[in-house]
């Protein structure tokens, strides 16, 4: 999740959707949506078929790095697939409160339980997580509980702006693959987020392939701000098509640990991992700052978020007819 006020959302969201999405999505969905005769499936195998899915995926990378260079400290705290998970899960149970129930929303419990289902986290981190939050104002205590010990959390307008925020850019992503209106009528009818983001999050939090990232995309996303670091690695390349099995990219690593206010120390041992695995490398000329990613890994990252689009798909489409 990207932290974000309100004034972040207008300024880079609407930004990002004026100058490329209404610039990219004729382009690449290469005909209106009225003019569309059929839609194209958004399963995993389909989507890593579509000769189109790696561009937008770029698009949708950049996006998420500009909301994190606006917000870079708060950013931080959810940057690493571990506390996506969390945060996710956290919402989840926000939105299926039932405050006729005074046991249902965000507890302790309630989160644990999520996490012993899911294996997602321990009780040490879902507990300091939660711990976090409260602490940076995130959440906050919630009218209701039995007790003291079992009020319920919520999330503070930041988090929830954020939060909105995110899945908003998300729908963005699959509107550029096949010219719908999904921002739009989330725009328009905020209860389709409030049915959909629950259903992503269980879905995603009972799916291996996403808890389990694959081997190359592990090595990233359960590092601290990895999971932003590998997306502004697929970001940056003019194309992720791989020429004899790579994909070069320029980057300095200092500035990226600047950028993403990490240690130069970790973000070497984060590059020197994936360089011992094979999945990033240095060019033969040895020049600095250039590097290249294995075909692998970019296959890899694209299958990985290929499960996340196929669950955001199918809970938007099931939110939006159960809402009409």
């Amino acid at each position: 999740m990207l932290i974000a006020p309100r004034h972040g959302e207008i300024g880079a969201f609407g930004a990002w959707r004026d100058l490329e999405h209404a610039q990219k999505m004729q382009r690449l969905a290469g005909t209106d949506e009225a003019e569309r005769k059929t839609t194209p499936a958004f399963t995993v195998d389909a989507l890593l078929q579509n000769p189109q899915f790696l561009e937008v995926l770029q698009v949708g990378a950049r996006t998420l790095i500009s909301m994190n260079d606006l917000f870079p400290r708060i950013a931080r705290l959810v940057a690493a697939h571990q506390k996506w998970m969390l945060t996710q899960a956290a919402y989840a149970l926000h939105l299926e409160r039932d405050r006729d129930n005074a046991d249902s929303g965000i507890t302790a419990a309630r989160l644990l339980k999520i996490m012993r289902e899911t294996g997602a986290a321990s009780r040490n981190t879902a507990t300091a997580f939660l711990a976090e939050l409260i602490a940076y104002k995130l959440l906050r205590p919630a009218n209701g509980g039995r007790t003291k010990r079992t009020r319920p959390l919520e999330p503070t307008e930041i988090s929830e702006n954020a939060m909105r925020l995110w899945f908003k850019t998300q729908m963005s992503t699959l509107d550029l693959l096949d010219g719908g209106s999904r921002v739009r009528r989330v725009e328009t009818d905020p209860v389709i987020f409030e049915r959909a983001q629950p259903l992503v999050a269980r879905r995603l939090l009972s799916d291996t392939r996403w808890t389990q990232p694959p081997e190359s995309v592990s090595i990233f996303v359960w590092s601290e701000s990895g999971g932003v670091i590998l997306d502004d690695l697929m970001a940056r390349p003019p194309s992720l098509l791989a020429v004899n099995g790579k994909v070069w990219v320029d980057v300095n690593l200092a500035r990226l640990a600047e950028r993403y206010l990490i240690s130069n120390t970790h973000i070497r041992r984060l590059f020197a991992r994936a360089e011992a695995a094979g999945f990033i490398g240095k060019g033969d000329d040895g020049a600095r700052g250039r590097f290249w990613m294995s075909s692998r890994l970019v296959e890899e990252y694209a299958s990985w978020e290929a499960v996340k689009f196929e669950a955001l798909a199918d809970a938007f489409d099931q939110s939006a007819v159960e809402h009409r």
